[in-house]
């Protein structure tokens, strides 16, 4: 056998990249095997593909291999990447914050659809962590006033980190507040939104080891059946908007009925809606104020 022979190309690398993945229990080994090739070797996806019959060094190996063992350890691939696009965005991603979901930009592909008539000028994102919501509605609404609120100082620094890296770093207001607690008396929000957590301690106890060995647990877990910080906001937020503003939560799929009854309790809310995400599921709730 010839040297020739010896060398392994990025098409081989990454076969066998997904298969050790997938003995592992990663979800989308190949897809995943595809991320970390092309990461490793500074290219994106679509770059890769183009490449496949491509040689690899040595060390361009043990980059790739690095990123497989890391994986394999159920490390996020988001982590991994240090990078996840978002809604046309770029983000930074690490352990001060969750990875931003694909549900997530679902709301914002949502919101933006509904209020294209009427754009809001004033917006406000509870528990922003990474920033993903804020940067994401920044951008489609230009004219828009935009402020985060989070509870933890790491996940706004990260916000700040992710503002600047998409040059938007002059669009949002970064507050530390537990949910309103921080704006004062502020109010006028035309839209309120945020993705607060709603697993119960059952669905933690069996979440994935990527989220629960390391996305942050107090962003995650809630209490009354997940329903806590759901009820929580949508109980102080009609005193945050203004008259016909609305609010959007995203929500785990078996708490839309417990937000219905809720706002049907009340007299602040003209409308209420469950709204489902691309596969059908109940993923959001929607509210306009009287």
């Amino acid at each position: 056998m010839n040297k020739a022979e010896n060398v392994l190309r990025v098409l081989d690398v990454v076969r066998k990249g997904a298969d050790y993945l997938a003995s592992k229990g990663v979800e989308t080994p190949r897809l995943d095997a595809e991320w970390l090739a092309a990461s490793a070797l500074g290219l994106d996806r679509m770059q890769l593909y183009l490449q496949t019959d491509r040689p690899l060094a040595e060390g361009e190996l043990e980059a790739i291999r690095a990123g497989f063992r890391r994986r394999a350890r159920r490390e996020p691939l988001q982590h991994i990447l240090g990078e996840w696009p978002f809604d046309g965005l770029s983000l930074k991603v690490d352990r001060r914050a969750l990875v931003p979901r694909p549900e997530t930009e679902q709301l914002v592909e949502r919101i933006a659809e509904e209020a294209a008539g009427n754009p809001p000028v004033r917006i406000l994102d509870l528990g922003t962590g990474g920033g993903a919501l804020a940067l994401a509605l920044a951008r489609r609404f230009p004219e828009a006033e935009v402020t985060g609120l989070d509870t933890s100082a790491e996940a706004l620094d990260l916000a700040e980190e992710n503002a600047v890296r998409n040059g938007l770093a002059d669009r949002v207001r970064w507050i530390r507040s537990d949910w309103f607690a921080g704006l004062g008396q502020t109010a006028g929000f035309n839209l309120v939104v945020a993705n607060p957590p709603y697993l119960t301690e059952e669905e933690w106890a069996t979440a994935e080891p990527e989220v629960k060995d390391h996305d942050p647990r107090v962003a995650l877990v809630a209490a009354d059946d997940g329903c806590a910080e759901l009820l929580r906001i949508l109980q102080e937020a009609p005193a945050r908007l203004a008259p016909g503003g609305r609010l959007y939560l995203e929500t785990g799929i078996a708490q839309g009925e417990r937000l219905r009854a809720e706002a049907r309790s009340g007299e602040a809310w003209k409308t209420f809606r469950v709204l489902e995400d691309w596969s059908g599921r109940p993923r959001f709730f929607a509210a306009e104020r009287k």
